[in-house]
């Protein structure tokens, strides 16, 4: 069906003609030689704009105002006026490695392959009408156009955007501060988004904030817009720390060059987006950015983070276990059957210890499957499946598809629900190694959380081989570590007993600052671990009913290693500081009332 037939089919089936009207712009067309859309609206049945309005909403693509438009001769270079008429097309913009091109029909395949084929552009389509279109070829494809210079490819102050220093903006990261008055630029189009998101400054700025954030060793990017200022922050070793303040006009530039680097839609400013964007860097290394964009009442404030494999620690003597917690650790992974669950807040290290786990149980003689949200690296050898709970594919629909795929182990990204849990539960008691995270302060409480899902006590016990809670620390900068004289009264309020005061003498190290650590006194971070394999007492404890703070108790008599006790025994050795004990775990003095959790 040619693009005119399926235009005023469209339009009859959607009631905006009546089938005689169409009848009579066909004789019309065929009379004069115009093409339909042009037909309708001379014979006054709807508007060349109606039209266009029409097919952006039929088919889900934005539409555009050519007339509105200022054309780029140089796009005349790269898709030639015998294919822009063959195919009733025009180039707009390039924004990258796409090409935006205003088609009447953007169903239209074959004039999509056949371009990206000529160009070597990715086709980015946007609706414009027929007559708009032939309109447009004439502009572009004539003389006078062609002299007067294209307005849409230059590299000024694209899209309204103010022309800055970008290279002093850059060099001085931090220091800058340049606030603006209100911004009133919600209504830009995408195509002034996508001219302003290729502009030189912006590209630059992106791609300085993206590299900047590798040699910080950042964890995350921050891109936040507010109402006189916008600001990027770094979060580093864990704690955040803002890097730049770029100008308040760049912002839908800035969140724009990033959608079109993680394949977004840039005019989709009103709902959450997630992407992905892969760099690849000098000497073969690649760096993986999760984006996740979110509209806030100011723009859409970015969050990227950082995934670098070759980073990835998958080595598990050197995570930060003692050696007692180790050898727990790897007794109840290596048990043919049960379950291992890994408890902690976000960006606590969870998914690091999972992996190691998992590394170390790779062997070809296990099938091994993963369900995570998302899936972070890729781990060679095993089947990692990604969530989609738009489809339904959660993690408990997962999780009984993998009992049906003859697994060894399993791992579920997280246990969320009732359902999820009991699945797991099973799982772990008909002969499947399963690993698995909760969100719960402390290990004791992991017990309790289950409980109140609805699993049963005695499946509880039956099933649970180990309980691990992690924290992660800062580790003191080497390159500036010096001795500090701590008085004997905090260390003891910190939970420090005689024998680790003695073994100290009231000496821990703390980071003075140097250009190393960026002044900051702490390099890197080392785990906190909390290791409760479920001893035969706290079976017993959980039979009857225990709380959360009887099976604290009962754990520590066992050998239990609390959070505190870690972080102290980090700090005795010169790893961490006070400063990091106090930030990352809570006191062991209240047991009766269940301490010993973290933030």
């Amino acid at each position: 069906m040619s693009t005119a037939n399926r235009l005023g089919e469209l339009l009859v089936r959607e009631k905006r003609i009546s089938l005689a009207q169409l009848r009579q712009a066909q004789d019309e067309q065929r009379r004069s030689g115009v093409n339909l859309g042009a037909a309708l609206a001379r014979l006054g049945f709807i508007s060349d704009r109606e039209i266009t309005n029409f097919l952006s909403q039929e088919y889900r693509v934005p539409s555009i105002d050519l007339s509105a438009v200022e054309l780029d001769s140089e796009l005349g270079k790269v898709v030639t006026r015998d294919v822009c008429e063959k195919h009733k097309v025009i180039p707009i913009s390039k924004a990258g490695s796409s090409l935006i091109v205003a088609m009447s029909d953007p169903t239209n395949l074959h004039a999509i392959d056949d371009i990206k084929f000529l160009t070597g552009y990715n086709v980015e389509p946007v609706v414009a009408s027929e007559l708009a279109i032939a309109s447009a070829i004439e502009k572009l494809f004539t003389p006078a156009a062609s002299a007067g210079g294209g307005g849409g490819g230059g590299g000024g102050a694209a899209g309204g955007m103010p022309t800055v220093d970008i290279d002093a903006l850059i060099g001085d990261m931090g220091d800058t501060d340049v606030e603006f008055g209100d911004d009133d630029d919600d209504n830009e189009n995408v195509l002034e988004l996508t001219k302003a998101s290729e502009d030189a400054p912006v590209v630059r700025l992106v791609n300085a904030i993206l590299l900047n954030a590798i040699k910080v060793r950042a964890s995350d990017i921050h891109i936040e817009p507010y109402e006189k200022t916008m600001r990027v922050r770094y979060r580093v070793d864990g704690v955040l720390r803002e890097e730049l303040k770029p100008p308040l006009k760049m912002k839908n530039a800035i969140s724009s060059r990033v959608k079109i680097m993680s394949s977004l839609d840039i005019a989709e400013r009103r709902l959450p987006q997630d992407g992905r964007i892969k760099l690849k860097l000098g000497g073969g290394k690649e760096m993986d950015y999760r984006v996740s964009v979110l509209p806030t009442i100011w723009g859409e404030k970015i969050v990227l983070r950082l995934l670098d494999k070759s980073n990835l620690q998958l080595d598990m003597t050197k995570l930060g276990f003692e050696k007692t917690q180790l050898e727990w650790f790897m007794k109840a992974i290596h048990n043919p059957f049960g379950m291992v669950l890994v408890t902690g807040p976000t960006g606590s290290g969870k998914t690091t210890t999972l992996y190691s786990a998992l590394a170390e149980l790779n062997k070809t003689t296990e099938n091994i499957s993963t369900a995570e949200d998302p899936v972070e690296y890729n781990l060679a050898g095993i089947n990692q499946c990604q969530m989609h709970d738009d489809i339904g594919l959660n993690f408990a629909a997962a999780l009984r598809s993998f009992l049906r795929q003859d697994p060894d182990i399993i791992m579920v990204g997280e246990i969320r629900d009732f359902e999820t849990a009991e699945i797991a539960v099973k799982a772990a008691l008909t002969g499947h190694m399963v690993l698995s995270t909760l969100h719960t302060n402390d290990a004791p409480s992991t017990v309790s959380r289950m409980l109140n899902m609805g699993i049963e006590p005695f499946m509880v016990t039956a099933a649970t081989n180990l309980v691990l809670a992690q924290r992660l620390a800062r580790r003191v900068c080497k390159e500036c570590k010096t001795d500090v004289k701590v008085p004997l009264e905090l260390l003891r309020e910190l939970g420090f007993t005689e024998a680790d005061i003695a073994k100290c003498n009231g000496t821990l190290s703390k980071g003075a600052g140097c250009s190393n650590c960026n002044g900051t006194g702490y390099k890197g971070r080392v785990a906190l671990y909390e290791v409760m394999p479920m001893w035969d007492e706290l079976k017993e404890l959980v039979l009857q009913g225990a709380s959360a703070a009887e099976l604290k108790q009962q754990a520590i008599r066992c050998g239990l290693q609390t959070l505190r006790m870690s972080a102290i025994a980090k700090a005795i050795e010169g790893i961490t500081t006070t400063d990091e004990i106090v930030r990352c775990t809570t006191s062991d003095a209240n047991k009766s009332a269940g301490g010993g959790g973290g933030h």
